[in-house]
C-alpha cells in the first residue's frame, strides 16, 4: 500500500439537516479507520462551524458503540455554510482560512464531510483549498447528483409510506379525499416511491409540470366509478401560487372548488427525518462509511464516495458541484405507475 495509514489522523463532521443514518456513517468511518487502519479519529462539533471554532473531540471504538441504530447525529449538525459569510468583527481572517488553520492545528490527514448538496459543494471548494477531503452523500431528499441513492431516503420513505397506509383507513371511512405532503423542494423522489409504496392515486412531484383540470377530472372519474376515496401524495415543492399556504392546503382547496368532493389535507413535516434509521439505511451508510476509510487510506482525496449498480465507486467532488439527481418525466417508476392508472397530473 505505500506509506503507513497507522498514526494518520483524520476528521468526520456531519453537515446540514439531521437525518436517519448520520450515527451509522459516522461509526463506519470510524471503525474501519480505527480497528483496520490504526488511524486516530477526530470528531468535529457541529458541522463547519465546529472547523470554524476550532471545536472537537477524539473519538475512541467504545464512542462508536451502540450508536448504529440511533437518529440524529452525535457530533452535532449546522446550517453553516463557510464560503458565503464571513465572521463579524473577524473580517481579517474568513471562515475558510480558519477552517484551513484549524486543520493544520488539528494535524489532520483528511476531513470526511456527511452531508447533502450544500455539504458536498462546501467539501469541494475545501479541497480546491487544498485540504484533503472525502465527502459522503446524505439526505431523506435523494437529489444529490452522481449515486443512485442517499442514505436517509430509504428510512424517509418507509415514514411517508406507513403515514398514507394509515390515511387509507380514513379516507375509506369518512369517503374523501386525502392530500398527503411529504418533503421534497426541488425533487420528488420521497412523493414517488412513498405514493407507488402505498397506493397514491395522484402522485404529484416539482419535476412534472400538473394541470389543475386533469387532477379534478381525474378524481371526479374516480367518484363516478364507485371508487370511495382518493388518495393525492404531493412533494412540498410542486407549483403552489398561494405563499402563504402549504403546498397540501393548496391542492385540497383547490380540490374542493374544482370536484364539490370532500377533501381534507395533512402535512408530514420534520417527522420524515427523525427516528432510527431503516435497515437499508443502517446497510447503506455502513458502506459508505467504510469505503470513506479506505479511500483515505489509499489517498483518494477529493472524492464523493457513491453508490453506483449496487457498487460503491468514488465520484469527484468536482462533478457533484452544481448538479441535483432529479426525477424525470421518463422515469422508469414513472412510466409504470402511470401504466396503472397512477395520475401525475399531466
Amino acid at each position: 500500500m505505500g506509506k503507513s495509514t497507522k498514526g494518520q489522523r483524520i476528521g468526520i463532521l456531519t453537515a446540514g439537516g439531521d437525518c436517519p443514518g448520520l450515527n451509522a456513517a459516522i461509526r463506519g468511518v470510524g471503525k474501519t479507520a480505527i480497528v483496520k487502519y490504526g488511524m486516530k479519529v477526530i470528531g468535529i462539533s457541529d458541522g463547519f462551524t465546529g472547523m470554524i471554532h476550532n471545536e472537537y473531540r477524539k473519538l475512541r471504538e467504545q464512542d462508536l458503540s451502540g450508536i448504529l441504530t440511533m437518529g440524529g447525529t452525535i457530533l452535532g449538525t449546522s446550517r453553516e455554510k463557510p464560503f458565503k459569510s464571513d465572521i463579524k468583527g473577524q473580517k481579517e481572517i474568513s471562515k475558510p482560512a480558519l477552517i484551513r488553520k484549524h486543520y493544520e492545528q488539528m494535524e489532520l490527514d483528511c476531513l470526511v464531510c456527511i452531508g447533502g448538496n450544500g455539504t458536498q459543494k462546501t467539501a469541494n471548494l475545501l479541497s480546491l483549498e487544498g485540504l484533503n477531503v472525502i465527502g459522503i452523500p446524505k439526505t431523506i431528499d435523494n437529489d444529490v447528483w452522481g449515486t443512485d441513492f442517499t442514505f436517509g431516503f430509504d428510512s424517509a420513505v418507509n415514514i411517508a409510506a406507513e403515514a398514507i397506509d394509515r390515511l387509507h383507513s380514513t379516507a375509506n371511512s369518512h369517503k374523501r379525499i386525502m392530500v398527503i405532503e411529504v418533503m421534497g423542494h426541488t425533487a420528488g423522489w420521497i412523493a414517488l416511491y412513498s405514493g407507488i409504496a402505498a397506493g397514491g392515486d395522484v402522485i404529484l412531484i416539482p419535476e412534472i409540470e400538473y394541470n389543475e383540470d386533469k387532477i379534478a377530472e381525474y378524481l371526479v372519474h374516480r367518484a363516478e366509478e364507485n371508487k370511495p376515496y382518493s388518495i393525492v401524495v404531493i412533494a412540498e415543492g410542486i407549483r403552489n401560487p398561494m405563499k402563504d399556504r402549504s403546498a397540501a392546503q393548496f391542492m385540497c382547496n383547490r380540490i374542493k372548488e374544482m370536484t364539490g368532493l370532500e377533501a381534507r389535507e395533512t402535512v408530514l413535516g420534520y417527522v420524515q427525518r427523525g427516528g432510527t434509521p431503516s435497515p437499508m439505511d443502517r446497510v447503506l451508510a455502513t458502506r459508505y462509511g467504510t469505503a470513506a476509510a479506505d479511500m483515505i487510506a489509499r489517498r483518494e482525496y477529493g472524492n464523493m464516495v457513491a453508490l453506483r449498480n449496487n457498487d460503491i465507486v468514488p465520484v469527484p467532488l468536482s462533478e457533484v458541484t452544481n448538479k441535483l439527481n432529479l426525477v424525470g418525466p421518463d422515469n422508469p417508476l414513472v412510466l409504470q405507475a402511470k401504466n396503472m392508472g397512477t395520475s401525475f397530473g399531466n
